[in-house]
């Protein structure tokens, strides 16, 4: 092959990808398609396994119990509800006789009387990603990283959003946050937990639904707040993510049309879910800052691995910054913060480092890890001992321990 006709032949192929990237850019157009790149829900990740039988992930008989949840706007969501490991060897007996399957009525299982009728009993809701179910790649392995700092008090429950798995419905901004506050209601009525021992943890799409559900509550004539808030592998808010955001780590959304900053806006202005993260966690901290009282009223842990190749580490910088910003009377710009965070955050060596700001009614973290991905990491201690420290921000039975 010649010079020529190798250049002719690269001209070709980057022709030729040109043209699939603006019909993909026209498919971004029509809402429906939007929905399976942003959402990711129609790859379920689980279609030749039965999600209502967990002990395929390697848990326990009947240590988790599938139940559905009825959202106001008639959705059904499908959910689990995992015991800690001590707590279910404590009533193996028990627990291994009740029924397999889908629970018509949870309030009759073992398992959610364990919940409800222990006043120390913590709870996780569990807001997983985009793609697949709740039986999809790393998030089984995680749940069992939700207990593991307290393994004998730890519940938690995780949803299937609308749309994914075996939920019905289809995704939106405003139908996934209906999907949290439908969780966050059965916990605390049905399950009968108080929010002061209920801990929201969120991965990738879930920080974002996560956020919108603390402050949700947050605002409201009389507000509830959560234990505290775990997000693992966070973005600012859409607009940014589509210039960095690769579909399954290889397939770009809008990151091509970074060079051009007004063809970007505009693409961006289509896109219907906006999901603002840190514009939301910045209300929820002033909102929090501006409540009386003396205890801490938030306790936000924001986790990311740098070899995350899905949404970059720089997301979690941005996130952290308005929490901190909001923080404060006068705010701070993002380069001093930078300049302060180089002074101040704890060196790990091979295990990353940690920034904190604290004030007398909150604190934000942000921990950075060397490796873990983007899934990978939901599963490590890291994870684990977030989850109880932000049990123990507001629960004074950890507390004492």
């Amino acid at each position: 092959m010649t010079l020529a006709s190798l250049l002719q032949y690269i001209l070709n192929v980057l022709g030729v990808c040109a043209i699939g990237y603006l019909c993909f850019l026209g498919l971004l157009a029509i809402p429906f398609f939007q929905n399976q790149a942003i959402y990711l829900h129609s790859v379920k990740l689980t279609w030749f396994q039965d999600i209502s039988i967990a002990e395929q992930w390697g848990f326990l008989r009947n240590q988790v119990t599938p139940f559905k949840l009825r959202t106001p706007d008639g959705v059904t969501l499908y959910a689990w509800h995992i015991l800690p490991l001590e707590l279910y060897r404590r009533h193996e007996e028990k627990l291994v006789q009740e029924p397999d399957g889908v629970a018509a009525d949870i309030t009759d299982r073992v398992s959610f009387q364990l919940l409800r009728d222990d006043p120390e009993a913590l709870l996780v809701l569990y807001l997983h990603g985009a793609a697949g179910t709740l039986g999809s790649g790393w998030r089984p392995p995680s749940y069992r990283a939700m207990s593991a700092g307290a393994p004998d008090k730890i519940h938690t429950v995780a949803i299937d959003y609308r749309g994914f798995g075996s939920s019905s419905g289809s995704p939106s901004e405003q139908g996934l946050l209906t999907d949290a506050i439908t969780l966050a209601e059965w916990a605390m009525h049905e399950a009968r937990v108080p929010p002061s021992r209920i801990v929201v943890f969120g991965q990738s799409l879930g920080t974002a639904v996560g956020i919108a559900l603390a402050h949700h509550y947050a605002m409201k004539p009389d507000p509830l707040l959560f234990s505290g808030m775990v997000l693992v592998a966070p973005f600012a808010d859409v607009e940014l993510l589509t210039a960095t955001y690769r579909i399954g780590g290889i397939i770009p959304i809008l990151g091509p049309l970074s060079p051009f900053p007004r063809l970007l806006a505009f693409f961006n202005t289509l896109i219907l879910s906006k999901w603002p993260s840190k514009d939301r966690l910045a209300a929820f901290v002033r909102e929090c800052e501006s409540m009386s009282g003396n205890d801490p009223k938030y306790h936000i842990t924001i986790i990311h691995a740098q070899d995350d190749y899905d949404i970059p580490w720089s997301h979690s910088d941005q996130l952290f910054w308005n929490a901190v910003s909001a923080s404060l009377p006068e705010g701070i710009s993002f380069v001093d913060l930078e300049e302060e965070k180089a002074q101040t955050k704890r060196m790990l060596g091979p295990a990353g480092w940690v920034a904190e700001h604290r004030t007398a009614k909150g604190l934000a973290r942000e921990e950075i890890a060397k490796w873990g991905l983007h899934d990978r990491i939901m599963s490590y201690p890291i994870v684990s001992l977030a989850v109880l420290r932000a049990f123990k921000n507001r629960n004074s039975e950890l507390s004492s321990q």
